[in-house]
């Protein structure tokens, strides 16, 4: 498929997305970066194109369509709920692929029914894609971050370790990496004499005085990013972090829960005997949880061909609830991905709460699936 002709089955796509109530919008190929740089996490902030323009603004061809259809919806106010859909090209760097393709998705903004809202979501981008390969099996991995945080949040960690522990989900060799630092404690390295006896005093007018001296001296103070104040509270923090250790049954409790890999038709049990032999707090997030195993079953989803791991998460930042990935069952390219992202809106700027959810279909993968039926 040339990288500028529009996919074949677009047509069929676009109306998929019409008769699912979600209105086709486009946004423009050239945007201000900041956002994606902000907020769409470090695995695509190192992937997008940026330039600069006239002004020394950062720009970036378009990455993904999420966060500006956000934008559109805040800039427009059109009012929820609202159901958006988009066909079109980005441009990101690939480890495998092009680095200008076409994608498509939903994005489902203002529906306060989360649970109904996750389920329908899956349910369309399963249904899309059936639509575009017919006889085709598929297989749908889902994780859940906000399940993930109660968990952390239960085991009684300070919040600066839960916040990297969050950021973390989904990618398998850091989050590993933390758990292990998480069973013991260990000294911050690198720091002078002088700032360790002045952190163990707990003098922080005499550490902000000195580092202010010391920045003055070298002539680092000029063109520093942080003040020195903002420096000493980031020092008392990762001082207090590497302090910090888990005790063995909180660690296998941890462990425990990121093996958890099974049929979506057994999780809700699996969740809950987790929760009980671990005698860890989680009745509301095992209630959201249900509710939406239960919401996808209505919706008429199988199961049995949905596979919850508890470990799952994506690479984007902005995730704060269901993640989930479709693939030809027994295949490895992810088709569709997506989930929920309920903070986005209003850290873009939308004076009210706007609980939001939608997914994206990878169409190159698609056509090269579709090529083999042929």
């Amino acid at each position: 498929m040339p990288l500028t002709d529009m996919p074949d089955f677009a047509g069929i796509i676009l109306d998929d997305f019409a008769t699912r109530n979600a209105m086709r919008v486009d946004t423009p190929v050239i945007l201000a970066a900041e956002p994606f740089l902000d907020m769409a996490g470090e695995d695509l902030r190192r992937r997008i194109f940026l330039t600069e323009n006239e002004r020394g603004e950062s720009l970036c061809l378009r990455p993904e369509f999420t966060i500006p259809v956000c934008l559109r919806h805040i800039e427009t106010a059109t009012g929820t709920p609202k159901r958006y859909s988009y066909l079109g090209q980005v441009f990101r760097q690939r480890r495998e692929g092009a680095n200008e393709f076409y994608q498509a998705g939903i994005e489902d903004l203002g529906e306060k029914d989360a649970a109904s809202a996750d389920a329908r979501i899956v349910a369309d981008a399963l249904g899309c894609l059936q639509n575009v390969l017919p006889g085709k099996a598929f297989a749908v991995t889902i994780g859940d971050q906000a399940v993930f945080e109660a968990v952390v949040a239960a085991l009684g960690l300070p919040a600066g370790w839960q916040r990297r522990l969050v950021r973390a989900f989904g990618q398998t060799d850091l989050l590993e990496a933390m758990i292990a630092r998480l069973a013991k404690a260990q000294p911050v390295a690198g720091l002078s004499p002088e700032v360790e006896l002045l952190l163990e005093a707990g003098d922080e007018a005499g550490l902000v005085a000195h580092l202010t001296n010391e920045m003055d001296r070298t002539g680092y103070l000029t063109n520093a990013s942080r003040s020195p104040e903002e420096i000493v509270r980031r020092l008392k923090e990762k001082r207090h972090l590497a302090g910090v250790s888990l005790d063995a049954t909180k660690l296998d409790a941890l462990k425990e829960f990121l093996s958890i890999n099974v049929s979506l038709r057994y999780a809700p049990g699996v969740l809950a005997d987790f929760a009980k032999s671990a005698n860890l707090p989680l009745a509301k997030a095992i209630e959201g949880f249900d509710a939406r195993v239960a919401a996808l079953g209505k919706a008429g989803a199988s199961l049995a061909d949905i596979t919850w791991r508890a470990a799952f998460g994506r690479p984007l930042d902005y995730y704060t609830g269901l993640v989930f990935e479709i693939t030809v069952r027994g295949g490895h390219d992810v088709l569709v991905g997506g989930g929920r992202y309920d903070r986005m809106l209003t850290l873009l700027g939308a004076k009210d709460h706007i609980p939001a959810v939608g997914f994206s279909m990878w169409l190159d993968r698609i056509e090269k699936s579709l090529e083999a039926l042929r």
